[in-house]
């Protein structure tokens, strides 16, 4: 689990990627959209055996997508 956020740079073959690792924390939910700018793909992990929070998570998922373009 992340606390705040972790970054690294990754490469594969040819190609870069910059990770950012933004944490799930409430608190930290509505800084995410800082992070989109800029942005080619997103990877949103859930953790599936919390199923007290899985349709928190969908709730959240569906309100970013409602706010990003991804360029």
């Amino acid at each position: 689990m992340a606390i705040g956020f972790n970054v690294e740079q990754v490469t594969y073959k040819n190609l870069k990627f910059q990770v950012w690792d933004l944490g799930g924390q409430t608190s930290i939910r509505p800084y995410w959209r800082c992070y989109f700018s800029n942005t080619d793909a997103i990877i949103y992990v859930v953790d599936s055996s919390d199923r007290e929070r899985i349709g928190i998570s969908k709730q959240e998922l569906v309100s970013m997508l409602e706010v990003i373009t991804i360029s």
